[in-house]
């Protein structure tokens, strides 16, 4: 008895052929956004050029046109699925851009503006004795430095010692009641730490008292809050099996904070207080009411008025005198040196957290 087998070879060789669906992609090429976008721009941009051209009006039509019409060619080709996920792009991307937009229009008018008196007697002279033209921002520039550094130095340990507090050991009444008047100190407005530290001062040293440390004690009301609720958030997300591995060897708290707590948060830790420090170097209104002006350099926070940076710029371009542009080229220049100043401290906190980050490997 013999057996075919050319036919089970042949029936086991005919594989069932993909639906040709599956051979079609049904995907957009990788040039039809930037060819649409820049088709768009084309066709609105001739529609506006007969009518009327408003560069605004330019920006807002290519957007709406350029959505709808991938919207339409994506749902065409890709799906309805495909096309949604395409438009919320558009979108989500559009106002991206308009939030940026402001950004980039103040740093550019501010670098073209101020880079006029950006030189070395800016940097080593101040206001006294100069009328119009010359001069330089030295002892706004110093006043600054020791206003904030006072601050930073009252606000730190207290915010990480108040953040500890709340995170390893409150509990009860008090730290609901401590949560809640750092959420409120959150939301003060700075002209109202400002004026707490004017009628502090006015009660301990007289009416009229105006001193740079004044000053930094309306900052500290502004920046405690914040090195707490950066200080607690970071605390917050250590793993508790670490503290509890602490625990197991017979190590007491206090000391598993300082050892294992504090040393695992520390990179969030130090870059959440460099941006409380780049929060607070820029208020002008508690500072003017606090320490008011100074035309001479100061360098004892204790005794007389000092000068700052937001201060010196808002004065200078409010109130100048005659000639005004003298006056404006330099309050253009202090307000670029203090945007350098933050963006500095802005680096210095990604620097901090990259280095004192726990290291995986």
């Amino acid at each position: 008895m013999t057996v075919d087998t050319s036919k089970r070879q042949e029936s086991g060789n005919a594989l069932p052929s993909p639906p040709s669906g599956l051979r079609e992609q049904r995907h957009l090429p990788t040039w039809a956004v930037p060819g649409g976008l820049a088709a768009t721009a084309v066709v609105v941009g001739g529609l506006l050029a007969l009518v009327g051209f408003s560069f605004g009006l330019f920006v807002v039509g290519t957007a709406v046109v350029f959505a709808v019409g991938l919207y339409a060619a994506s749902y065409a080709v890709e799906g309805r699925r495909k096309a949604v996920d395409r438009l919320v792009t558009v979108i989500v991307t559009c106002a991206f851009l308009l939030a940026v937009i402001p950004l980039v229009s103040v740093i550019i008018t501010i670098v073209t503006e101020g880079v006029a008196r950006f030189d070395t007697e800016f940097f080593s002279s101040s206001m006294r004795g100069v009328v119009g033209e010359g001069g330089g921002a030295y002892h706004a520039i110093t006043g600054t430095l020791i206003i904030t550094g006072f601050a930073a130095l009252m606000s730190i340990p207290v915010g990480l010692l108040t953040a500890v507090y709340l995170v390893e050991y409150g509990k009860g009444r008090l730290a609901q009641a401590i949560t809640f008047f750092v959420d409120v100190m959150t939301g003060i407005p700075s002209i109202v730490a400002g004026l707490f530290a004017v009628s502090l001062f006015t009660y301990v040293a007289g009416p009229g008292a105006r001193l740079g440390f004044a000053g930094s004690v309306a900052l500290s009301v502004l920046m405690i809050p914040v090195v707490v609720r950066a200080t607690e958030e970071m605390l917050k997300i250590v793993p508790n099996e670490l503290r509890e591995a602490a625990f197991a060897l017979g190590v007491p708290k206090w000391r598993t904070i300082m050892k294992v707590v504090i040393p695992t948060s520390i990179a969030g830790i130090a870059s959440g207080i460099t941006l409380a420090i780049a929060r607070v170097i820029g208020e002008t209104a508690p500072l003017l009411v606090a320490v008011g002006l100074s035309t001479a350099l100061n360098f004892n926070a204790f005794d007389g008025r000092m000068a700052t940076l937001p201060v010196f710029s808002y004065l200078s371009y409010a109130t100048p005198g005659v000639p005004r542009e003298p006056y404006l080229e330099r309050a253009w220049t202090a307000a670029l040196v203090l945007i350098i100043i933050v963006m500095v401290l802005n680096l210095l906190a990604r620097l901090i957290a990259r280095v004192f980050a726990p290291k995986t490997r």
